[in-house]
């Protein structure tokens, strides 16, 4: 499983804007709501293998909703691979198991750990450090079931605070999200040298 940061920005017009926050993040959270047909936002909010939510605060609700969800065979059942090297990343989208499905496929780069100050509300004048931060959303193809492979340079992903970036493989689309099918995670390097490489890879 790979846990993401998905600062939002719906409390905006209450003083304080989350420097971390991006629109396109509060328009996944309404359309997971949209799908379960709940409507249900709020925060902090977890979506889990994008199909249920439990109030990220939390522990026990959590693994409830871990557990329930590992219940689909669908869920996380599409293995993923990572490599880089050479100043590219590769990924690897192996073949769905069973019948046909329709998703896509996400780059998402990261900042793996960076420290926030809380201008107001309930943690006003602390300091919060968030892990795993979603700074972007990269698709990177449609996935019908079939295996797959894409390479980007290292140099369009890597900016700034970026070291790490999250592959998701997610049943139906970005306006409708389903189903995680699969996912992976890596540590990235600031600099590859020619030939070397690392993997990562998680299903």
């Amino acid at each position: 499983m790979v846990a993401l940061s998905l600062p939002i920005d719906i409390w905006d017009y209450l003083g304080w804007k989350d420097t971390l926050a991006l629109p396109g993040h509060s328009a996944r959270q309404r359309a997971y709501a949209e799908v379960r047909g709940d409507r249900q936002v709020y925060t902090p909010q977890m979506v889990v293998n994008g199909s249920m939510h439990a109030l990220g605060s939390d522990r026990a609700a959590i693994e409830r909703a871990i557990a329930e969800t590992d219940r689909n065979p669908a869920i996380m059942s599409v293995p993923v691979l990572l490599a880089s090297g050479g100043g590219d990343l590769t990924v690897t989208v192996n073949a769905a198991p069973g019948k046909r499905v329709a998703g896509e496929v996400w780059l998402c780069p990261l900042i793996s750990a960076i420290a926030v100050a809380i201008g107001r509300g309930e943690n006003r004048g602390r300091t919060v450090v968030y892990h795993n931060v979603v700074r972007g959303w990269r698709k990177l193809g449609d996935f019908a079931g079939a295996a797959n492979t894409w390479s980007i340079p290292l140099s369009q992903i890597e900016s700034g605070k970026i070291d790490a970036a999250a592959i998701m493989v997610q049943q139906g689309t970005k306006e409708k999200p389903g189903p995680v099918l699969g996912a992976a995670y890596m540590r990235l390097e600031q600099v590859i040298p020619e030939g070397g490489k690392q993997t990562s890879s998680m299903q």
